[in-house]
């Protein structure tokens, strides 16, 4: 009787060790943070130390056991970014965790300025810092394969909010953003439209970001497309102070003066006939549309109107525009800016 009594306990014992390991809840019910991030390249144990450190588990020691007989330490550890459920146990973390179920990161782009700026803002959705993102986006080897520049790359990027793994690679990442401009210009004919103006996506792009600097009046960009196409038309320089701007890389400036339309570049469109290299910034579907769809007139010139309406007064003529400027310039002395 007396060993029977002992393998009860025993078995008592063994049993509750048995259902901590595998079955009592080791995850805190409640959450500060539901994902965690599990660099790649982790080891076991550097995984326990993530997990434990971010409050993902209770009981590090019932953990490493329940990995253990689970031969989690001897599979393949999954890199990523995992939500994790409050009040899970051992063995739903570990399966979890095995699993490959990411849950994505949301990178999110609006109107950066330069490739850098890109490679900033897309590192902190993900593992991958800015300076790997840049080096990737400015590698002209790699860039040949993919049909870009480090001057047209910028291209490829649509300003939207989009879905992917946080430890993407670099080129997984690229991969990623070609496939969402390819899904942008397949809609609305837009390709078709780019052939009509006889210019290339990656020209109509670059047109779509200066007129983007131009002005914030969405409803008046497809006049102001119309008017540089005019332009382009006639052989004339496009002489769009933006891209002035970008040249200097002035861009806390208020007014663009001598300094910016002389300084040589070519993305100075004052000095040089025809498109820049590249944009001048991440252009909005709104502006690329408003040059697929842009308004067809008659107009050469434009200039901002005196009135603080941030929209422009345009003109077919030199001596019109003058006239236009005049006003403009009056305005602005009589109010000492």
């Amino acid at each position: 009787m007396i060993v029977a009594a002992i393998a009860a306990v025993v078995a008592v014992y063994f049993g509750w060790d048995y259902y901590k390991m595998y079955f009592a809840s080791n995850v805190p019910t409640e959450l500060t943070d539901e994902y965690v991030c599990l660099p790649t390249g982790s080891t076991f144990d550097e995984i326990v130390g993530v997990l434990k450190d971010k409050g993902f588990i209770e009981n590090e020691a019932s953990f490493r056991a329940a990995a253990d007989r689970m031969n989690y330490k001897e599979s393949k550890l999954r890199a990523g970014r995992w939500k994790i459920k409050g009040g899970w146990n051992n063995k739903q973390l570990v399966q979890h965790l095995r699993s490959g179920e990411q849950a994505p990161v949301k990178v999110v782009f609006n109107y950066e300025r330069q490739i850098e700026n890109i490679a900033a803002k897309a590192a902190r959705f993900m593992e991958a810092d800015s300076v790997m993102l840049y080096e990737k986006m400015t590698d002209k080897a790699y860039l040949a394969t993919i049909g870009y520049t480090p001057e047209d790359m910028m291209t490829a990027f649509i300003p939207n909010s989009y879905e992917m793994f946080w430890n993407a690679t670099p080129e997984k990442f690229l991969e990623k953003m070609l496939k969402e401009n390819k899904i942008f210009w397949d809609k609305n004919e837009r390709r078709e439209k780019a052939k009509a103006l006889n210019m290339t996506e990656k020209q109509v792009y670059t047109l779509a970001s200066i007129v983007e600097k131009e002005s914030n009046n969405v409803d008046e960009r497809p006049t102001i497309a119309g008017a540089y196409l005019n332009r382009l038309k006639i052989n004339m320089k496009l002489q769009a102070d933006p891209t002035c701007v970008f040249a200097t890389k002035d861009f806390l400036t208020h007014r663009v003066t001598n300094v910016h339309l002389l300084f040589e570049s070519p993305y100075n469109t004052y000095l040089h006939t025809g498109l820049p290299p590249g944009p001048i910034s991440i252009s909005s579907g709104n502006s690329i549309d408003a040059v697929l769809n842009r308004e067809q007139h008659n107009y050469i010139f434009f200039c901002a109107k005196p009135d603080n309406s941030g929209t422009h007064a345009f003109a077919e003529t030199f001596a019109q525009h003058n006239v236009n400027v005049a006003k403009y310039i009056a305005w602005v002395n009589a109010r000492g800016l």
